[in-house]
């Protein structure tokens, strides 16, 4: 088995004119061969887990980077625009980077390489999904449930988390940590840590003129070593922690996330942690996968008298492949999880949000 396959998806990423990209239900295009799977590949190890250190990450970054703006309506409830490093931007650096060029499996013409690339480059239509139910719980407001612990799992661009990130520098809110953890390395540092500067970036543009000095008419920001120190004072004064992991999912994987170490959180009993997941149970193995990872999670969560949900969004069917959102839910109910569907998407190809908890 090939293990290299595409779900059809017409677009190579989300349009950035708010236009989330519905031609790309699986049932429109061409379906996977049948040499095509979604499972690992044959004696080919899958990532280790791994840590990845900010400061070391900080310091490979290019000297600026191209970026767009996604426009995320938030159901009546106002909007958002997340921004998004620009594809096109890099594959200019692999470029400049690897003698032979191109290199980089995730920018070819495959969504996923199962332990190769898992996708992490484009921006999946459930990751928006979990930007407005999200946005419905009022994150960080006077009264609403605080998330100290924000965990992504196959993060990717990451748009939940920079959601989050966006709501919590507009308000007060402190020691909240951001744990992002994407299969490939090079996602994030290529288009994970990219996105969370430019996020604070844009936020502070109008406040600090070295940040309104770093940004270019065509939507480039210098990414200078007095911007990249100014990035780093504002998540030390605001007790903002990014902390990032690559790696498949696996009991060594769950220990190095429940063993990171997020000062300040935990002690605060109105605090609370959050899994995100979108689009990680594409095929019956990443769904058997990803279920384990998070119930591992929350079990530990629980033991340390730690509220925690995850939030999971997916596609109702994953066809040719073998994932679904609805085996998703009757597998973590059999485990024990109370799952509750927050939103359901019908138009175009049909999405789900649903909340896991333990009781």
């Amino acid at each position: 088995m090939s293990g290299q396959f595409s779900f059809s998806f017409s677009g190579e990423d989300i349009e950035v004119d708010d236009q989330i990209d519905t031609k790309s239900d699986p049932h429109s295009g061409s379906q996977p061969s049948a040499s095509t799977s979604a499972f690992p590949v044959a004696g080919k190890p899958l990532l280790p887990a791994t840590s990845h250190d900010i400061k070391e990450m900080l310091s490979k970054l290019p000297s600026k980077v191209a970026f767009s703006l996604l426009d995320v309506d938030l159901d009546g409830q106002g909007n958002i625009k997340l921004p998004r490093r620009e594809l096109w931007d890099v594959r200019v650096q692999i470029m400049a980077e690897e003698e032979e060029g191109e290199t980089e499996p995730g920018l070819g013409n495959h969504d996923v390489k199962t332990g190769v690339y898992e996708g992490g480059f484009k921006s999946w239509e459930s990751s928006v999904d979990l930007v407005k139910v999200l946005a419905s719980s009022q994150p960080f407001t006077s009264g609403a449930k605080k998330f100290s612990k924000i965990i992504e799992l196959g993060c990717g661009t990451g748009l939940p988390s920079l959601a989050l990130f966006q709501w919590a520098m507009s308000s007060t809110v402190s020691s909240v940590t951001f744990i992002l953890a994407d299969y490939n390395p090079s996602v994030l540092q290529l288009v994970t840590l990219p996105n969370f500067i430019l996020a604070w970036a844009i936020h502070h543009r109008e406040e600090l003129p070295i940040l309104r000095e770093a940004f270019s008419p065509e939507d480039e920001l210098d990414l200078t070593p007095e911007i990249l120190e100014a990035f780093q004072e504002f998540l030390l004064t605001r007790g903002i922690s990014l902390l990032f992991f690559s790696g498949a999912w696996s009991s060594e994987f769950v220990s190095m996330i429940t063993d990171a170490q997020s000062p300040g959180n935990g002690s605060d009993a109105e605090s609370a942690t959050v899994v995100l997941g979108a689009e990680t149970i594409y095929s019956p193995f990443a769904l058997s996968s990803f279920l384990q990872t998070i119930l591992a999670i929350l079990r530990h969560e629980k033991a340390h008298s730690q509220v925690a949900e995850v939030l999971v969004g997916a596609k109702r069917l994953y066809f040719g492949v073998g994932g679904s959102l609805d085996d998703f839910v009757v597998q973590a109910r059999e485990q024990g999880a109370i799952v509750k569907q927050l939103r359901e998407e019908t138009e175009g190809v049909r999405r789900g949000v649903v909340r896991c908890v333990l009781p």
